[in-house]
């Protein structure tokens, strides 16, 4: 089955060289191509990518609002958001994680980097990689933010998925879950989407937001 991209970036330069580098990927096609985070949307209500690559800081609607918006539309619920950034000085990363983002990738991010995040973030395994994730948690999630009221769905999960949830949430791979719990790889992928699926959660990232979000985790 084909990925099917849209890209939103203001640098024209950027968009030409991650359509060309997509374009020699035989399952992704990009289906469209954004200057700004309104046009951003526009796009996406239109074609339904399965990905979108947003770049935050664009003029008008920048790429926080036009996540915001993207995934609090039900009807478009399936589609996923890829932030780009400069990642090492973007203070708005978090905010469009928490507004449901699935992960991130550097502007200076390799070919092959930038193809694997897409398939990760396709695939439901958000945040790209576990030392992502522990970034993710050191540097944005751990400053200081307002707990919220847990949300009522946490009730419905079981001892061993919440407990799979924590370790997700401390930024540990399926594998490393599984040796630490004496479980399958497998099991503890199952554990996971059924979390997901009682929290509501759009994909791994989202989990591990609400773990800290709800103070399940402590930085």
């Amino acid at each position: 089955m084909t990925t099917r991209i849209l890209l939103a970036d203001d640098q024209q330069l950027l968009r030409m060289t991650f359509r060309i580098l997509i374009g020699e990927v035989p399952d992704m096609e990009v289906i469209g191509e954004a200057a700004d985070g309104a046009e951003a949307v526009a796009l996406t209500r239109r074609h339904r990518p399965d990905i979108v690559l947003m770049d935050i800081r664009m003029p008008g609607t920048d790429g926080l609002a036009a996540t915001t918006e993207i995934c609090a539309d039900p009807a478009l619920s399936t589609t996923r958001i890829l932030i780009l950034t400069t990642f090492e000085t973007d203070e708005y990363v978090a905010q469009a994680l928490r507004a449901g983002a699935s992960g991130f990738l550097g502007k200076d991010v390799s070919a092959q980097a930038l193809v694997d995040g897409i398939r990760t973030v396709a695939g439901g395994e958000a945040l790209l990689s576990p030392k992502a994730t522990q970034t993710l948690i050191t540097r944005f999630l751990t400053t200081p933010v307002p707990v919220t009221a847990p949300p009522p769905e946490l009730a419905a999960l079981t001892g061993r998925e919440r407990e799979v949830m924590i370790e997700a949430a401390q930024g540990k791979s399926n594998a490393e879950i599984a040796s630490e719990l004496f479980l399958s790889p497998l099991t503890v992928r199952t554990h996971i989407h059924r979390a997901m699926t009682k929290l509501n959660a759009r994909d791994r990232t989202q989990l591990v937001v609400i773990a800290y979000q709800s103070g399940l985790v402590r930085p």
